[in-house]
């Protein structure tokens, strides 16, 4: 069912999204982008959510836009499907709690940016990632344009880019774009290791620090010491500081509710 090409499980305080059209590497349909936007915005919502998982089912992530569908699609259709990747981007850039992607085989194209999107990746080693768009003509989408320049630069980028070749997990790693890497058959593990230890945070200081950095690609030196001024007295004023607090004086871990 078309339904099922994202699942959904909650374990604790973790939402675990997984994407699932293994006979097709996962690559995207409107229904799949279409839930997982819906899945993120209401997180919102179910103020027990405090950390989300995205990751496939399968033999890889995801290899991002369809191909086999490509070329059919009207001008029309295709600035619609685009948008609504769009939506998705958004959702997860706007999500306050931490996002996790755990990439094992591949994330091409659209895949990898999803993977980008998200505020960590967790990979196996022996995974791999490709800005494939070119070799079938297109530019990137997904929000891949904004992501990997930031990160590697814009000669490197446009390397990527122009050559659309896979790169290695290790290598990425090395750059700075992925967190965590591990054997392949510790992956759900240490994911879970990861999204428990940020499910069990301060929640709310995780949502503000996200927002700052986003902002800090557009904004002045000013406008950030500002926004952090601000921020922090409103952090203050929460319950995670102050849990954080006593644990420090009384020299214990803390006890953070998202509060």
């Amino acid at each position: 069912m078309l339904k099922d090409h994202l699942l959904t499980e909650v374990t604790g305080n973790v939402l675990i999204l997984t994407l699932n059209r293994p006979e097709s590497l996962n690559a995207f349909s409107p229904e799949m982008i279409a839930n997982l936007t819906k899945e993120i915005r209401e997180i919102k919502e179910k103020p027990h959510i405090r950390a989300v998982v995205i990751k496939g089912s399968g033999r890889s992530f995801t290899a991002g836009g369809d191909v086999k569908s490509m070329g059919r699609a009207s001008a029309g259709q295709l600035y619609d499907h685009v948008g609504r990747m769009n939506e998705c981007i958004l959702a997860l850039d706007a999500s306050e709690v931490p996002v996790i992607a755990a990439v094992h085989g591949f994330a091409a194209g659209a895949g990898f940016n999803l993977a980008l999107a998200c505020d960590l990746i967790i990979a196996s080693e022996d995974s791999q990632f490709a800005m494939s768009f070119s070799q079938v003509g297109l530019i990137s989408d997904g929000g891949g344009s904004y992501f990997l320049p930031k990160l590697v630069g814009p000669h490197l980028a446009k390397q990527l880019f122009f050559s659309a070749e896979p790169i290695s997990a290790e290598r990425l790693y090395q750059l700075g774009i992925l967190n965590h890497l591990c054997p392949l058959d510790q992956l759900e593990e240490e994911t879970f290791r990861l999204a428990n230890k940020l499910a069990n945070g301060p929640t709310k200081a995780y949502g503000m620090m996200k927002k700052l950095v986003s902002h800090s690609f557009t904004a002045s030196l000013d406008e950030i010491l500002e926004q952090e001024r601000i921020t922090q007295t409103l952090m203050a004023s929460t319950e995670d500081h102050l849990e954080g607090v006593a644990a420090f004086k009384e020299k214990r871990k803390p006890e953070f509710t998202g509060n």
